[in-house]
């Protein structure tokens, strides 16, 4: 690629000088020979992400960039120092139309790439979207190279022939598609180079993703929380013996996670017996209604497991997971402990729904009125939601497709809800079912 050999890069150069592999059948013996005296023995190299000398980046499933190495800066077009804070303002589309040079092989190469490993879930319309404020012609060109490419099946391992040109000579690269369900990493390397240290590194998925997570640039992002808690954990986990208890709570997650990425939902954190997922824009579906769907599911999987305790212990108590939504637009970053990685929002955004599930009984959906505004008409549609009023004679009556502010559905001066002092003028309503979920 571009400025590849430059002098300022000699020590980067230098990394990229790997050896071959020991031959294989020869063992120490050897060494003591006067042959094998007179060249040095060479090492295997050994790879590790963070370390890696060749161009890597990760892109999540809109192909917005969320982590890139220093290498992928320095050869890739488009690739900044400073990222743009927003979302799709990191769009791979967009930062490679914006850096390249219409005359630049390389930038059509990685467009090429990329929209071939797109195509199979970003329709034409979602890889365009971003692109505002790029020229005519050049999105035209994107839109004629989306046409001609052929989408990449989806693997734990793609590897795909790349042509590059290198001081003015069009060299032989290979692209490692690497795909996780947080999106996916791309590794470009000279053909052959590496190849097996790469294969190998690229099949360490579990330390691959962590380390990823750990440096993923923090981005301001749309998203939706969503914040659920278990009711009365304290009175049921002084009812069980502390080992079905954990049962109890591992089956609740372990539920819970399979809906969740079944609707692309990113954990957050599980704080005791409370858990925190986020949904982000997805390329093929809407995220705010992923998220509604989601919670809905949920509920009717906990009243499953509900009568499933119920029979197993012969008890009158009924399990509920109180979940609260709202949507914003949020910095999101990673904290790193000692054994998790863990999605972090910074922002009202999650303190105002963690707020929403503090105030949800009996397994009760809560969500905004931005939450709701922001869902596209077709899916509002199949969403029953209102707010439950008193009538003069004390009849409850369902009012549909209402709000209403915290401080008049509760009294937050005194009891459980002073602390929904701080939401008391957000406007809301209960989701109730949605049409065709389950």
């Amino acid at each position: 690629m571009a400025e590849r050999i430059s002098a300022d890069d000699a020590g980067k150069r230098r990394l990229q000088a790997v050896t071959p592999p020991d031959t294989p059948g020869k063992d120490d013996s050897e060494s003591a020979s006067g042959q094998a005296a007179s060249s040095p023995k060479r090492e295997r190299l050994t790879l590790v992400i963070d370390q890696l000398p060749h161009a890597a980046y990760m892109v999540n499933h809109k192909f917005e960039v969320t982590w890139f190495n220093e290498q992928a800066r320095l050869e890739i077009p488009g690739l900044l120092a400073e990222m743009p804070p927003r979302t799709e303002d990191r769009s791979i589309f967009r930062l490679l139309l914006e850096e390249g040079d219409d005359a630049n092989s390389n930038a059509a190469a990685m467009l090429r790439l990329n929209i071939a490993l797109a195509k199979e879930r970003m329709n034409l319309s979602a890889v365009v979207q971003p692109l505002r404020g790029i020229s005519t012609s050049r999105v035209q060109m994107l839109e004629q190279l989306y046409e001609e490419s052929e989408p990449v099946r989806a693997s734990v391992v793609v590897e795909l022939p790349l042509l590059l040109e290198v001081d003015g000579h069009l060299q032989d690269y290979a692209a490692y598609s690497t795909y996780f369900r947080e999106g996916i990493l791309i590794v470009i390397a000279p053909r052959e180079q590496d190849s097996d240290e790469l294969r190998q590194l690229l099949s360490r998925r579990d330390m691959v993703i962590r380390t990823l997570l750990s440096k993923r640039l923090p981005v301001l992002t749309d998203l939706v929380v969503l914040v659920a808690d278990l009711q009365e954990s304290v009175k049921i986990c002084s009812e069980l013996p502390p080992d079905e208890y954990f049962e109890l709570v591992n089956k609740i997650w372990a539920t819970a996670g399979d809906i969740f990425r079944r609707y692309y939902g990113t954990y957050g954190k599980h704080v005791g017996d409370g858990m925190v997922y986020y949904f982000f824009p997805q390329p093929d579906s809407n995220y705010i209604y992923n998220a509604a769907v989601c919670a809905m599911d949920l509920k009717m999987a906990m009243a499953r497991l509900s009568k499933e305790w119920q029979l197993r212990k012969n008890w009158l108590n009924e399990l509920y997971l109180n979940t609260g939504l709202n949507e914003g637009q949020e910095w999101l970053g990673t904290f790193q402990t000692a054994t998790s990685i863990e999605f972090v929002v910074l922002g009202e955004t999650i303190n105002h729904t963690s707020r929403l599930s503090d105030m949800a009984r009996f397994g009760q959906v809560w969500a905004t009125k931005n939450f709701m505004s922001k869902l596209p008409p077709e899916h509002r549609d199949k969403v029953q939601f209102g707010i439950e009023r008193v009538g003069a004679n004390g009849q409850r009556m369902m009012v549909q497709s209402s709000y209403s502010r915290v401080g008049n559905l509760v009294d937050v001066e005194t009891g459980r809800y002073v602390k929904l002092q701080d939401i008391a003028g957000l406007a809301v309503t209960e989701i109730r079912s949605i049409i065709g979920s389950g």
